[in-house]
């Protein structure tokens, strides 16, 4: 990987952060009433994840193209642990307020389960760090330790696999809450809210098997078995996702149920974007696997999706379906970015990243 073409990489994640932020900005400022208050700042902090994603993307880029400093190695995980924690932060502001506007609660569970999704990202970044041993334990033979010094330890091991696991878990929670009446907020707005958050939970799902998979190849456990079940797994969140939101749109009885079924469609996206990334480790993984450089096609195929769906429920004209969509253009710019992080794995576990054993630990190369 050039350095020109690591810039590139990097930057995407950024702009498509700044292009769903803008976004959320310019329908804060210009729209009035609740739908463009839910919107805006939904479509904000969608641009934390995309945050979250750039720490991802330097965090493996820093290290392929031998730049990466013990700097680096703490500082792009606690810039998304942070990230994380704001967002988590604020939608809980919006819940606890008193007195509580009515679009805030809608809000304020979807900020909370996007930074749920923010935090298991973050785990993402963090067992990324030993990301070239990936390549050096890929040449083991299969069921040998790990090259010394060991990337993880046992502690550190179960703590990256709890967080996102434990995230997937308080969202899923919340999620069959408000769907089975509780929480309180009108009716409505439970519906709303319960089903975002459960498309939320199954993009943190996804990120469970996206965690499993670098952690286990990176301490050379990863088995016939993590090779079907994460991608599997991956797989049926995104279609779970899809299909709910389908059931929903044919037996709705009001329009207020509308919004909740296309950001589900959105996030079901989302799940097979991260597919990619799944699918990509698990078929380069001791094996050539010659299609291996168009799985970076999935996650453009979902970005097109959200922002072709987008403009249809645009050109719709139905008040109803305003609020998704805009969240879609925020959707679509998360595919897209997965797209920048899914073409860098594909070049790092491909040799294209050129890195040497040597280079494991993030020192600067040096000449034979």
């Amino acid at each position: 990987m050039n350095h020109g073409i690591s810039i590139l990489f990097r930057a995407i994640p950024v702009l498509m952060g700044a292009v769903s932020a803008a976004l959320g900005g310019y329908v804060l400022a210009n729209a009035s009433g609740a739908d463009a208050r839910v919107a805006g700042l939904v479509l904000v902090f969608l641009s934390a994840i995309c945050l979250c994603l750039f720490t991802t993307a330097a965090t493996i880029i820093r290290q392929l193209i031998h730049r990466y400093t013990p700097l680096d190695r703490m500082m792009y995980p606690v810039v998304g642990f942070a990230v994380s924690g704001v967002a988590i932060g604020y939608g809980l502001c919006l819940l606890t307020e008193t007195p509580r506007p009515p679009p805030d609660f809608v809000a304020g569970h979807v900020i909370f389960g996007i930074g749920m999704i923010c935090v298991c990202v973050s785990c993402v970044a963090t067992a990324s760090t030993r990301f070239v041993q990936i390549t050096r334990n890929s040449a083991l033979p299969e069921g040998s330790p790990p090259l010394s010094p060991a990337p993880f330890g046992p502690l550190t091991t179960r703590t990256l696999l709890a967080l996102p696991v434990l995230a997937s878990l308080i969202t899923w929670a919340w999620a069959f809450t408000l769907l089975a009446g509780g929480g309180g907020g009108p009716a409505a707005g439970r519906f709303t809210a319960g089903h975002v958050l459960a498309g939320l939970a199954l993009v943190c799902t996804c990120l469970i098997g996206l965690v499993a998979s670098i952690l286990r190849q990176i301490q050379n456990t990863y088995t016939h078995r993590d090779r079907v079940l994460w991608p599997v797994s991956a797989a049926a969140s995104g279609a779970v996702g899809i299909v709910w939101a389908l059931i929903v749109l044919s037996v709705h009885t009001q329009p207020s149920q509308l919004p909740a079924a296309y950001v589900l469609i959105g996030l079901g996206l989302i799940c097979w974007s991260i597919l990619s990334k799944v699918l990509l480790l698990a078929l380069v993984w001791r094996r050539e696997a010659p299609l291996a450089n168009r799985v970076p096609l999935i996650p453009v195929g979902t970005a097109l999706l959200c922002l072709f769906l987008s403009a249809f429920l645009f050109e719709s004209a139905d008040p109803t379906v305003v609020v998704p969509a805009r969240v879609l253009v925020g959707l679509g710019c998360i595919c897209f970015s997965l797209f920048s992080i899914v073409s860098i794995l594909e070049s790092g576990t491909s040799g294209d990243g050129d890195t040497h054993t040597s280079q494991a630990g993030g020192d600067p190369p040096t000449d034979s």
